[in-house]
């Protein structure tokens, strides 16, 4: 006989939780999203990272971490970053 699987039809998030992980995931996926869609709307405008960095005023190595979500990237800087490329960041609590 076989070991039953403690996660079988079990949720993801149910797994996140009991591995104590499931807010450090959330936060993470969503700063990946933020960064992808500034990195799209950077790519349909025209955009280049070297452009991005003088409009926002600091380095192209910052905007790297912020189009790859590395480091601490803060909401002020996705905000900052949202505008200019003419969208606007929401955040909300449910």
């Amino acid at each position: 006989m076989s070991k039953k699987n403690p996660y079988l039809g079990s949720s993801i998030d149910d797994f996140l939780r009991e591995e104590g992980i499931l807010d450090e995931a959330k936060t993470e996926a969503a700063t990946r999203v933020i960064s992808w869609q500034i990195a799209e709307e950077m790519r349909k405008r025209g955009i280049t990272k070297v452009q991005m960095a003088e409009l926002m005023h600091t380095s192209r190595t910052q905007v790297d971490r912020i189009l790859k979500a590395k480091g601490n990237v803060t909401v002020e800087t996705l905000q900052k970053a949202a505008a200019l490329v003419g969208r606007k960041l929401h955040l909300e609590l449910v």
